[in-house]
């Protein structure tokens, strides 16, 4: 099945600074300066710990809260406001469910609008009977309609913000959403709005995965760096009269206007007090949910024949290549090649060729008496909160010899043992069947030629699996390069990592190799330490990458909308081509400010991560609303920042964020040869998780994950792109559809929430009136 073919919009909508609100952006400045200054600040204890209360948390503010609901009670308008917001409810909920599920007006009033006795809805047949929680009375108990319609108003606003960008870029928004937010403009949703990104399907059996027949011819376009940005040009006279292609170029002025509307809703005292409690309701829910449905759930997965957690697939949403093997099979390995080829030349120091035996006497070791233990690539107490360590952890035996030997793909032996290392690792995939991971490699911006030499390294070992795709990461090591002075600006930085990749999708005739190797990759990652300190406040006032020529590494956000921004541009010329385009998958919200989680939902289609959203509840809601995907680690995470008890994996599980679980290093962090099992055993264990928990969590890896449309229809069922029970397929995801059902009218109960107090007129930055909350 064809995914359908989308018109895009081909300019960028773009926002000027004159329209701004003074008051959003000086907040959003605030903000930002605040969330700096906290970074010289930690407190590891209480780091991730929202308080049970109130997040609006003083006294007076309370009281004064509290004095203002008495009398909005007995105001004549509140209470018609609140009289029509039932109105409208009863009116249009119904037009809120796709009309195939066949839902009377009465059952999905029933669902989304818990406003009557829970005796008071009916049932049709189509429709799954399980225990429902409805709760009767004013849903506005608590929060004043004021702040509720400003609370709705600003969070629409940061959904309409995401879906613009995502759209752009060719990344997911999921269609409930999409469904609502046509709503709130009084318009209809239709499916051929849907944008999703284009991915290569695996080869098929007997085909050959590194054919370099039927590559398209070249397009003879002009490419140029310009603020940072690839623009793409029909000609060399078009470059010279500086007319670019009609594509969507970024404009950063318009982003540094969205970004601040969305940070300065993080300081927004309504806002806060909305998000949280309805977070704080959504999780209690859902424990009366489990309460009631538990064995009605089971019932239903012991029904299923052939499919339980085993025979599910799963995929290790996020994994860095260089330590994707545990440590007992890196040790082997090292024994294994030097008992076989002790003689051979496997590097080359300055200017003296070494043989394997050679260089293990230079470090006066060997091999066969080494243990896991002095091999000491396996993260401890010692690494908690000391990324310097952890990263010297890369190094077997503290040695950067073995590294270059044994994990790099540019060497003296042009990368055969990381490529055989890999191998193998695909093998033992291959064989469990059921698994899949996502490595991510390394190209790090020194020289354009890094590419090539990587998609050469793929093509010669033969690299390709068909339980695996390939994630690029780019290390956000500016100033490190900037030191040694291997790059005069940021900008070349830019040019190095993207130039190459529009050059190959322009002409593939003269990049056949990387044109091979790009269609099994699959998205971008920026990753480093995240709670490294940057001085410099991201805005529009910022420097262009071709003035950023100080030794001061940019900040988290300057980065990522660099990053996206030349995605963007190049998904959109790919997609012209009819190439698989790219997703956005930083690491974010790992350590470091909560802004970088911000940057994030505008930019990035998935994050690695996301543990600080436990620190923002107007953030956690808005990831929870626009199903934002978090690929979650939690045995790296009790290594690096967070003790295991505190991951708030399990509790965003239980509100309904769309979390997976992945290994990040398998080399660092586990004990045994299935990593990806042992992250999920260890899970379900500590958390007293559910089958029906670790395949919903295994379905949403298989979702977020950069697997071509055809092979989730394989796993997941012909018609997972829809929400609810019609889009999952039991016999293949053993997900039960009471679960299913759960999530999906949970989710548009909340999103009917803030549709109904949306006036589709009034969308502008111009009317959010912001009230902070420090």
């Amino acid at each position: 099945v064809a995914l359908p073919v989308v018109e895009m919009p081909r300019q960028f909508p773009k926002v000027l600074l004159s329209e701004v609100d003074e008051s959003v952006r000086l907040l959003a400045e605030k903000v930002y300066a605040s969330a700096l200054k906290e970074e010289d600040t930690k407190d590891s204890l209480s780091m991730y710990t929202v308080s049970e209360d109130c997040p609006i948390g003083m006294n007076q503010v309370r009281e004064r809260e509290m004095l203002k609901e008495i009398a909005e009670q007995y105001s004549e308008e509140s209470t018609k406001r609140k009289k029509s917001f039932k109105m409208k409810r009863s009116q249009s909920l119904s037009q809120q469910f796709p009309s195939s599920l066949n839902i009377s007006p009465e059952w999905a009033l029933s669902v989304v609008a818990p406003l009557f006795a829970p005796g008071a809805h009916c049932i049709t047949e189509n429709s799954l009977e399980f225990q429902r929680v409805t709760i009767s009375g004013d849903y506005c108990a608590g929060i004043t309609v004021e702040d509720y319609e400003q609370a709705a108003k600003t969070l629409i606003k940061a959904l309409f913000i995401r879906e613009k960008y995502s759209r752009l870029a060719y990344h997911r928004f999921p269609r409930t959403t999409a469904q609502f937010l046509r709503s709130a403009e009084n318009q209809k949703w239709n499916v051929e709005e849907e944008i999703l990104p284009d991915m290569c399907p695996c080869p098929q059996e007997g085909e050959d995965p590194y054919t370099m027949e039927g590559i398209p011819d070249d397009l003879n376009y002009a490419l140029q760096m310009k603020d940072g940005i690839v623009y793409v040009y029909n000609d060399a006279e078009a470059l010279k009269q500086q007319q670019p292609r009609s594509l969507p170029y970024p404009d950063l002025e318009t982003f540094a206007i969205d970004l601040s509307h969305v940070l300065a809703m993080i300081a927004d005292g309504p806002t806060k007090t909305y998000c949280h409690r309805r977070l704080n309701f959504m999780a209690s829910k859902f424990y009366l949910h489990e309460m009631l449905n538990e064995m009605a759930e089971l019932k239903e997965l012991k029904r299923v024949p052939h499919r339980d957690f085993y025979n599910v697939r799963k995929v290790d949403t996020h994994i860095h290549a260089a330590a994707c093997m545990n440590q007992k099979h890196l040790l082997k390995f090292i024994q294994t090649t030097y008992k076989t080829e002790a003689d051979r030349v496997v590097l080359e120091k300055r200017g003296q060729k070494l043989t394997l035996k050679q260089v293990f006497d230079t470090l006066t070791m060997d091999p066969y008496d080494l243990t896991v233990d002095s091999l000491d690539v396996h993260a401890g107490r010692q690494t908690f909160h000391r990324f310097d360590k952890f990263n010297s952890k890369y190094n077997p035996v503290g040695a950067s010899e073995l590294r270059e030997i044994y994990l790099k793909t540019d060497n003296f032996i042009k990368g055969e043992y990381f490529a055989r290392i890999i191998k193998e690792v695909a093998h033992e995939l291959e064989e469990s069947k059921y698994q899949h991971a996502e490595p991510r490699m390394s190209i790090y911006g020194r020289s354009p030629d890094e590419w090539e030499s990587l998609a050469s390294w793929f093509i010669l070992h033969k690299v390709h699996s068909p339980n695996m795709r390939w994630v690029i990461q780019v290390p956000r090591i500016y100033d490190i390069f900037k030191s040694k002075n291997i790059i005069p600006n940021y900008a070349k930085l830019l040019e190095n990592i993207f130039l190459p990749l529009f050059k190959a999708t322009v002409n593939p005739q003269k990049n056949k190799e990387m044109h091979v190797f790009l269609k099994y990759v699959t998205g971008f990652d920026s990753v480093d330490d995240e709670s490294k300190h940057s001085d410099h406040m991201f805005s529009y006032k910022s420097p262009k990458p071709e003035e950023w020529t100080s030794g001061e590494n940019p900040p988290y956000s300057y980065y990522l909308f660099y990053m996206y921004a030349n995605i963007m541009v190049l998904n959109n010329l790919r997609k012209e081509r009819g190439l698989n385009t790219f997703q956005f998958r930083p690491h974010c919200g790992e350590a470091g400010s909560i802004t970088h989680l911000v940057s994030a939902f505008l930019t990035a289609d998935n994050i690695s991560h996301g543990l600080n959203l436990k620190k923002s509840p107007v953030l956690q809601y808005l990831y929870y609303l626009a199903q934002v995907p978090i690929a979650m680690s939690p045995l790296s995470n009790n290594s690096l920042f967070l003790e295991y008890s505190k991951n708030p994996l399990k509790e965003f599980l239980q509100k309904g964020l769309c979390v997976s679980l992945s290994t990040d290093d398998p080399m660092q962090f586990h004990y045994t040869k299935e990593a990806l099992m042992e992250e999920y055993a260890i899970a379900a264990q500590l958390w007293k998780l559910s089958t029906c928990d670790t395949c919903e969590i295994a379905r949403n890896s298989v979702l977020q994950s950069g697997l071509s449309h055809q092979e989730k229809q394989h796993f997941l069922g012909p018609n997972y792109l829809q929400d609810g029970p019609e889009g999952n397929d039991i016999r293949r995801t053993n997900v039960a559809q009471i679960r299913m059902a759960y999530r999906h009218e949970t989710l548009c109960n909340e999103l009917s929430f803030l549709v109904e107090a949306e006036d589709s007129t009034h969308l502008t930055p111009k009317c959010l009136k912001f009230s902070p909350s420090w």
